[in-house]
């Protein structure tokens, strides 16, 4: 407890020095800006200094409207709003944790003038199910054009339920360099991560209806919870590394000295570019592992072992080197250039390394489970993929009327071969109601190749060897925006042929069929005075349920107040519900991490509440919470996936500090 009482006090004596500073010299303003891949194009983004909702992404079901999570911050959870939800990745352990690792193939860059250093600490409960996060991000500019940038995140929760705790370090340092002719954008990420797997509570009465299991004390504490598992653990870590290097070929457009201005004599120059030639390498790696170390509650949770009947430790890792070289011309060099023209080329070496495949092909010793699937040769325990695709990308980011983004690949060699995907938007915006509102459509078609491992697999309580044909998904819809009312809709619609999900033996197939899925979204915002009410709709649908569950309608709905306490002190206070309608929700494998489709149980029609307060003065915000502030109100059925109930109430409190230096 002393480091977390030190961290407290070192925060608060921060804000304390920081309000008392001086207020800081006249700059021009600081910006960010993420990465338009393959070709690591600049796209504005945002600094995260904003008061509004800043601690309710401390709360583990609060990452999306529809989350389904294992119920501790930092553990498993997949979006359920299936628009918002990213396609598997060559290295399927890693999805599940995607809400809290880093972004991969990208990162926020910042130039900030003057160094800027955000730091912020959030804690929770007590000494039992204690929850903490550090995060600390800097960014300082050697020059105008010269940035070097580094950043920490250190979360550790001892979870409200036993066996689920949480622990994950995770750093990065990054750099970039804008000059006239020389461009490079650089990054590199590690994390390091341990998460105690518990298999769900024992009984869902616990939660429901606990008098029935303990003589009629309605009240448990959800420590004390019997849980599946006891003695499992999950242990991720990986890196990434990421260069993009640009250059740019034009000319010296000179100005001479202004007639208007006594005694101005100086020209001055500004370089036009051209075309430029790109080089992007970005190195990934990962590495899953997990322990059980009891035997005989394997037995019970788990239908076979592979390769051993004692204690278990599975390793399955991944590296994958890209290479990728581009040309353009530049959009915008002169009146004649409305949009910027690109070629490139990718080169992909993916390597895979996991458990050695020790079981008999055939005979009367091999897996009653293992005889339906193919197994003509053995696994073998590494693999290297050759992947080869060119593609071509048309941009235009500047412009009043219309701008429009659209990059396609094809594949050539190794897996990719065949392979297609294109994907795009266009946009324009004009003038309504004094305000400018926007309409964008998007589109998607791909047609790829599964990933490695859903086709070779082994561990000890899994193991498959499968020929999964290309998935092909069809996407198109449009958004609407209207800042002037507050309004945003997205609607879209998806065709997925030759999916691939987990069946309810935690088994990858792939459905034969097409599933469509179709999406309306709408963002409202009210406002009257100081009284604030936002919301989000999302109504969703497939036409496959037991191919890809959803539940039809999610929600999340913020009503509060926004004021200021003598001028300085700004001030948000309310309460925000998620909600989501009942649906099968997905069941949790820990030994792959895996989300697989499951017929028994249904969860959702159950409103998790948080009271808030936020606050922000000067250069620091703040925040106290207790969430779910609707616990035994509302019912008890609140489940984010089966046997995994979500965290019970709780006080939560947090502090982020701006210092600018």
């Amino acid at each position: 407890m002393r480091i977390y009482r030190l961290i407290i006090l070192l925060v608060i004596g921060c804000v304390v020095v920081m309000l008392h500073a001086k207020e800081p010299k006249k700059v021009a303003p600081s910006y960010a800006w993420e990465l338009l891949q393959p070709l690591g194009l600049a796209e504005p983004s945002t600094i995260d200094t904003t008061m509004i909702n800043y601690g309710q992404k401390s709360v583990p079901s609060e990452q999306t409207i529809a989350y389904a999570n294992t119920g501790n911050l930092g553990a498993a959870g997949i979006d359920m709003v299936y628009f918002d939800r990213k396609p598997m990745s060559d290295f399927f352990f890693r999805d599940a944790l995607d809400a809290w690792l880093p972004m991969q193939g990208n990162h926020r860059f910042y130039n900030t003038r003057i160094p800027m250093t955000l730091l912020s600490y959030n804690t929770a409960g007590g000494k039992e199910n204690k929850q903490d996060r550090l995060k600390a991000t800097f960014s300082g500019n050697a020059n105008a054009k010269l940035q070097f940038g580094a950043s920490l995140d250190y979360l550790y929760s001892k979870g409200s339920y036993a066996n689920q705790a949480v622990k994950n370090l995770m750093w990065g340092v990054a750099s970039s360099y804008l000059g006239d002719r020389y461009e490079y954008q650089a990054f590199f990420n590690h994390y390091n991560g341990l998460n105690q797997d518990n298999g769900g509570i024992t009984d869902d009465l616990y939660i429901t209806d606990p008098a029935k299991l303990q003589g009629g004390e309605t009240s448990v504490n959800a420590k004390t919870i019997p849980t599946n598992l006891t003695a499992a653990r999950t242990r991720m870590k990986g890196q990434e590394f990421y260069m993009n290097h640009r250059y740019k070929v034009g000319f010296w457009e000179i100005t001479p000295p202004n007639d208007t201005i006594p005694d101005d004599t100086i020209e001055h120059k500004r370089y036009i570019p051209v075309s430029s030639f790109i080089w992007t390498l970005n190195y990934t790696g990962a590495t899953h592992k997990f322990f059980n170390d009891s035997p005989e509650e394997a037995s019970k949770f788990w239908d076979n072992y592979y390769l051993t009947t004692g204690n278990s430790e599975d390793a399955t890792s991944y590296w994958s080197l890209k290479n990728t070289f581009g040309v353009s011309l530049l959009e915008g060099f002169n009146k004649y250039a409305k949009a910027g023209l690109a070629a490139y080329v990718t080169h992909e070496i993916r390597r895979y390394t996991q458990s050695v495949d020790s079981i008999p092909i055939s005979g009367p010793d091999r897996p009653e489970i293992l005889t339906p699937y193919p197994f003509d040769s053995r696994i073998s325990p590494k693999a290297t993929e050759n992947l080869l695709w060119v593609g071509a990308q048309l941009t235009k980011q500047s412009g009043r009327l219309l701008r429009y983004e659209a990059t396609g690949k094809i594949g050539l060699i190794g897996p990719a071969a065949g392979e297609v995907h294109v994907a795009g938007n266009v946009s324009t915006r004009f003038k309504l109601l004094g305000d400018t509102v926007s309409i964008t459509g998007y589109g998607l078609f791909a047609n790829e190749s599964a990933p490695y491992l859903m086709n070779n697999y082994v561990s000890n309580f899994f193991m498959w060897k499968n020929s999964f044909g290309k998935t092909r998904r069809l996407k198109f819809g449009g958004i609407l925006n209207v800042p002037q009312t507050g309004t945003r809709l997205n609607i879209g619609a998806e065709n997925v042929q030759n999916s691939i999900y987990f069946n309810d033996r935690s088994l990858p197939v792939q459905h034969g069929g097409s599933v469509q899925v179709f999406s309306a979204s709408l963002e409202q915002n009210f406002r009257v005075g100081i009284l604030n009410w936002n919301n989000k709709l999302t109504y969703q649908t497939s036409s496959d349920d037991a191919v890809l569950p959803l539940p039809k309608f999610a929600a999340y709905t913020n009503l509060f107040i926004l004021f200021r306490v003598a001028k300085v002190l700004h001030v948000q206070f309310g309460v925000d519900c998620d909600y989501y309608s009942k649906y099968y929700a997905p069941g949790f494998q820990p030994a792959t991490m895996a989300f697989y489709n499951q017929r028994e149980v249904k969860v959702g029609n159950y409103p998790f509440m948080n009271l808030y307060l936020n606050m922000k003065l000067s250069r620091a915000r703040f925040y106290v919470m207790m969430s779910h502030v609707n616990q035994g109100l509302t019912g008890k059925n609140y489940f984010a996936l089966p046997h995994y109930p979500m965290n019970p109430r709780r006080f939560q409190m947090g502090v982020s500090v701006d210092f600018a230096n």
